[in-house]
C-alpha cells in the first residue's frame, strides 16, 4: 500500500499524536488568550476596547487541510462547502448549489450554483471549480480514498459559470450525499500536486471562516467570512488550539484555556454538573473494531479462526470499563443506519464457542497455554496509534479477553504504523449519512478506504446493487444481504460504538444536541455560523 494513499486515512487519526505546550496559545497575532477564550486587547469593528468574540477549540494537530484527499477533519466544514450540505438531521439540503435536477434516463445530475458565491480571496466561485475538484479526486495518481464515491462519473460538463452536470454510468442514489464534498479553487490548485501542494497549509475556501494564521503545532486561527452565503457568522474568531493529548485537553479546559473540546469518557465525566460547563454526550455512528490485515500472510493461513476471535470479546465489559457505559455493542457497520440488519450473527460473548471453533479447525492447546496448529502458535498483534487513550484501552481489554480463550493476542503502540506489514489494528470507521458511505469504499475489493485488503465477491455485488436503487425496500434487501455475508466472513471483529463526549463553556449557545456525529465525533460544527457566545 502506498504511503501517500494511507495518508488520507491517517490525518484524522493522527490528529491526536502531537502534544502541545500547556501554556496559553497564541492566536497568531502575538496576543495571548485570556481565561474566557478571548484575545486580550483585540477589538471588534474597530472600536477600541470592545473585545472580539473568540472560541478556542482543543484540537489535535494537522499536517495539512486537504478535504479532497482526507476525511474526518473537523476543520473542513469551517473553511469549505460542497454543492450540497447536511442539516442537523444529517439530511441532504442545498449548499453552494441552490437547486438540482436528475434525468433518470441518462443518470445525469445538473446543479445550479447560487449567485454571488466568492472564494475567501475574493475570486468568484464557478462551475469550473466543481469540475476541477471531482476530476482531481477521480485521478488515481492523487491517491484519494474518496475516489470510489465518484467512480461511476462518466462525464462532467460545465454548461456555464453557474451550471455543472454529472453523467453517471449507472444509478447511484448516494450521489447527492457525495456532492457535500468540499469544493477546491481551480485558480489556486491547477497544476499543483494534490497531496503535497503548499495550498493545503494555506487553504482558501468558501466556508463561514477563513484562515488567518497557522502556527505549526500550536494553533490554527480562523476569522469570520463576512460574505458567507448563509450570512455572516456571529462568532468573530475560532482558534483550533493544538493540544493532542486527552489528559492535557482536560487540564486546559479546567483552567479556562479552552472553550470547547472532545474528551474521552473518563476525563469528560469530571465536568458533569460543574458550574460554568455544559457536557454534550452525543450519539455517533463511530464504531471500533479489530481490523485484520489480509495482506499479511498470517491470515491466509488462519482466516478460519477469526470467528473464534469475534466470540472471545466481551463487548459490554469493555463498554462498561473503558467507555463508562457510554456506547453500545457493535456487530456491523450500519447499526445507526435505517438499513441495519439486526438479525445477522452478533458474535455475542461466548468463550466456549470460541474454543469450539479453534478445536474444530484443528488447533490443539500448547504447553504455554495457547493454541497451536501445524507447529505454529495461534496469536497476533493489534497495533494501535498512540494518543487516543480510549482506543488503547479498548485494544488492551480485547487482547486480554482473546488470550483467555487461548489465542496469544498482544497490543503494540508503534511510533509509526506499518500499514502494509501489521497483522491487525484497532480501527475506527462509521458514517451517519447514506448507507453507501463507509461501506462501498471500505469493504469493496480494492476500493480507496479498504485498508484491510478484504475481498468478498458477494459483498461487492450486494454493495453495488444497493447503491443503484432508490426504492428503500430494495436497498434494504441488498444491504441486509451485505451484512449477512460480512458476518459470515468477517473483515473486522466489531467491538463497540462510542459516544462523543464534548465539554463546552456554558456561554456557548447554538450547539445542536440531537445530531448524530460521525467518525471521530466529527459534525458538531455543521451550524457554527449560528453559534453565539454570551457574557
Amino acid at each position: 500500500m502506498k504511503m501517500k494513499k494511507v495518508c488520507s486515512f491517517l490525518v484524522a487519526v493522527s490528529m491526536s499524536l502531537v502534544l502541545a505546550a500547556c501554556g496559553n496559545a497564541g492566536d497568531g497575532s502575538g496576543k495571548s488568550l485570556d481565561g474566557q477564550g478571548n484575545s486580550s486587547g483585540n477589538t471588534r469593528g474597530g472600536v477600541q476596547g470592545q473585545k472580539e468574540s473568540v472560541l478556542v477549540y482543543g484540537s489535535g494537530d494537522y499536517t495539512r487541510i486537504n478535504p479532497a484527499m482526507d476525511e474526518h477533519c473537523e476543520i473542513n466544514v469551517l473553511l469549505f462547502n460542497g454543492l450540497t450540505a447536511h442539516d442537523g438531521a444529517n439530511q441532504i439540503v442545498p449548499g453552494l448549489a441552490e437547486k438540482w435536477e436528475y434525468d433518470e434516463e441518462t443518470f445525469t445530475y445538473t446543479f445550479h450554483i447560487r449567485d454571488g458565491v466568492k472564494w475567501h480571496d475574493g475570486e468568484p466561485f464557478t462551475a469550473d471549480d466543481v469540475k476541477f475538484t471531482i476530476e482531481a479526486i477521480k485521478d488515481s495518481e492523487n491517491g484519494a480514498e474518496n475516489a470510489p464515491n465518484y467512480e461511476d462519473v462518466e462525464e462532467i460538463a460545465v454548461v456555464d459559470e453557474k451550471t455543472v452536470s454529472f453523467k453517471l454510468s449507472a444509478p447511484n442514489v448516494a450521489f447527492l450525499e457525495y456532492m457535500t464534498m468540499a469544493v477546491l479553487p481551480k485558480h489556486l490548485l491547477e497544476g499543483e500536486d494534490m497531496q503535497e501542494s503548499d495550498f493545503f497549509r494555506h487553504p482558501v475556501g468558501t466556508g463561514p471562516y477563513k484562515l488567518e494564521s497557522w502556527d505549526a503545532g500550536q494553533s490554527i486561527v480562523m476569522v469570520k467570512n463576512e460574505e458567507y452565503y448563509l450570512g455572516c457568522p456571529k462568532i468573530d474568531k475560532i482558534i483550533f488550539k493544538i493540544v493532542g493529548d486527552d489528559n492535557a485537553q482536560a487540564v486546559q479546559m479546567e483552567a479556562g484555556e479552552l472553550d470547547l473540546v472532545l474528551l474521552d469518557p473518563k476525563n469528560a465525566q469530571n465536568f458533569a454538573g460543574k458550574e460554568g460547563f455544559t457536557c454534550y454526550d452525543m450519539i455517533t455512528s463511530d464504531y471500533r473494531g479489530i481490523m485484520f490485515n489480509f495482506a499479511n500472510e498470517y491470515w491466509s493461513k488462519n482466516r478460519d479462526v477469526i470467528p473464534a476471535i469475534c466470540y472471545a470479546i466481551d463487548r459490554q465489559s469493555i463498554i462498561d470499563s473503558v467507555l463508562l457505559g457510554q456506547g453500545m455493542s457493535a456487530y456491523g457497520p450500519l447499526q445507526r443506519n435505517i438499513y441495519n440488519n439486526e438479525n445477522v450473527e452478533h458474535y455475542d460473548y461466548n468463550p466456549d464457542k470460541a474454543v469450539e471453533i479453534l478445536e474444530a479447525a484443528g488447533c490443539t492447546m500448547g504447553e504455554n497455554g495457547f493454541y497451536e496448529r501445524d507447529g505454529e502458535e495461534i496469536g497476533f498483534t493489534i497495533s494501535v496509534m498512540s494518543g487516543e487513550q480510549d482506543r488503547i484501552d479498548i485494544a488492551q481489554a480485547a487482547a486480554q479477553q482473546i488470550r483467555e480463550v487461548g489465542v496469544n493476542c498482544v497490543v503494540d503502540i508503534p511510533a509509526r504504523m506499518d500499514w502494509g506489514g501489521q497483522m491487525a489494528c484497532l480501527i475506527g470507521w462509521g458514517s451517519p449519512f447514506d448507507a453507501d458511505d463507509h461501506t462501498y469504499k471500505v469493504f469493496g475489493t480494492d476500493k480507496g478506504a479498504n485498508y484491510s485488503g478484504y475481498s468478498n465477491e458477494k459483498v461487492d455485488n450486494y454493495l453495488t446493487l444497493a447503491r443503484q436503487f432508490a426504492d428503500t425496500e430494495i436497498r434494504a434487501r441488498y444491504y441486509g444481504l451485505f451484512q449477512e455475508e460480512l458476518a459470515k466472513d468477517p473483515a473486522y471483529a466489531f467491538i463497540c460504538y462510542i459516544d462523543a463526549n464534548y465539554v463546552a463553556k456554558s456561554t456557548i449557545q447554538g450547539i445542536s444536541t440531537d445530531t448524530v456525529m460521525g467518525h471521530h465525533g466529527v459534525g458538531i460544527f455543521w451550524n457554527v455560523h449560528e453559534w453565539t457566545i454570551s457574557g
